[in-house]
């Protein structure tokens, strides 16, 4: 026998059925709130009751309710987009940082525009127009070639966060690490264990964060008394491969060494390489210390000691400051002081 009960229809399933588009109205009519409320919710300005709150999410998502955010954010002046430039989109430690930006930001209802820089001042100016002519509301720039003075003045246009810099002007807001006492304390930590011929493979001297960390190296050998020699100091370029080529060249150089601390986790990772193509064993021949605490360095072989640097932290930071920012607040953040992870690719000297 033919059931006499009828389906009942879900409001999305009735809309789907009309084939109208949902509105903004339909939803405040769903809710039994206005209009106005349902914006303000939505752009996260309205102050209403949990419960209010809630059936409003309900109805969003019932009705299959999809906010158009360049007309919410032309309505009060804004696109409700961040621009992002980064160097490396696919830099282990930049992409994290990249996904603490993208976080916070969503839970702001901002959408990120990430754009890459490749440490090139005169790209970091062609992102910058880009992101411009698409009428951000703001930019975030982690740590990049440009100048101060080109900074400053992009912060008279909108506001403007930028990492890796101590930089202060209006609209602008900087966040800096302190990499001179993370490679203190790296080199301080071989120190400890007896090592007095440690080598070092510096950063790309374009970078800003690379002469605080060879000038940390510097300064706790001079702590520990011990003489600093050029000669056990390779260049390398934040790449594995350029870890590598350091430790090759340093070991050809035959300058005797007990120890090397790398400038970020990268190059040790390519030192670690090195050193086992040509029979020396990690850290039983050579202690390696690393920079960054990528989430490769905990599962390396074996494990690197490093120097934690909060990536995540960083972007969320970041993104938190320029929303600071963008709502006319002073932003406040400040950056988690480096620490040592000691794991097993240190050891005391025999």
């Amino acid at each position: 026998m033919k059931s006499t009960k009828s389906a009942r229809k879900t409001p999305a399933a009735a809309a789907g059925t009309q084939g109208k588009k949902v509105t903004l109205e339909m939803v405040a009519a769903a809710c039994g709130v206005s209009p106005s409320t349902v914006s303000r919710i939505l752009n996260g300005t309205a102050i209403v009751s949990p419960e209010k709150r809630e059936a409003v999410d309900r109805a969003i998502a019932e009705l299959g309710f999809i906010p158009n955010p360049i007309a919410r954010g032309l309505a009060g002046g804004r696109t409700l987009s961040v621009g992002v430039v980064t160097q490396a989109i696919d830099s282990p430690f930049y992409g994290v940082a990249l996904r603490g930006i993208e976080e916070e930001l969503s839970q702001a209802g901002y959408s990120p525009l990430f754009v890459s820089g490749h440490w090139n001042a005169e790209e970091e100016r062609r992102c910058i127009e880009v992101l411009r002519s698409r009428r951000v509301d703001g930019m975030i720039i982690l740590t990049g070639r440009l100048s101060d003075d080109s900074l400053r003045n992009l912060a008279k246009t909108m506001p403007v966060v930028i990492t890796g810099r101590t930089l202060t002007a209006p609209g602008l807001y900087a966040l800096d690490f302190n990499n001179f006492e993370g490679a203190r304390l790296a080199t301080h930590h071989l120190l400890s264990l007896g090592h007095r011929k440690i080598a070092f493979i510096s950063g790309d001297p374009i970078h800003p964060d690379a002469a605080e960390r060879l000038r940390g190296y510097r300064a706790a050998l001079e702590a520990a008394g011990v003489r600093y020699k050029p000669a056990l100091v390779m260049p390398g370029k934040y790449f594995e491969e350029s870890g590598l080529m350091a430790v090759e060249r340093l070991i050809d150089s035959r300058e005797p060494f007990t120890a090397i601390f790398s400038a970020n986790d990268q190059m040790a990772f390519g030192a670690a390489l090195a050193l086992h193509r040509r029979g020396l064993r990690v850290p039983d021949d050579i202690s390696l210390v690393g920079f960054d605490d990528l989430a490769g360095a905990e599962h390396s072989i074996p494990p690197l000691t490093t120097i934690h640097q909060a990536a995540h932290e960083l972007g969320r930071l970041a993104a938190v400051s320029l929303l600071q920012l963008l709502a006319g607040q002073t932003p406040t953040g400040t950056l988690p002081e480096p620490r040592l992870i000691a794991r097993a690719s240190t050891r005391a000297l025999a």
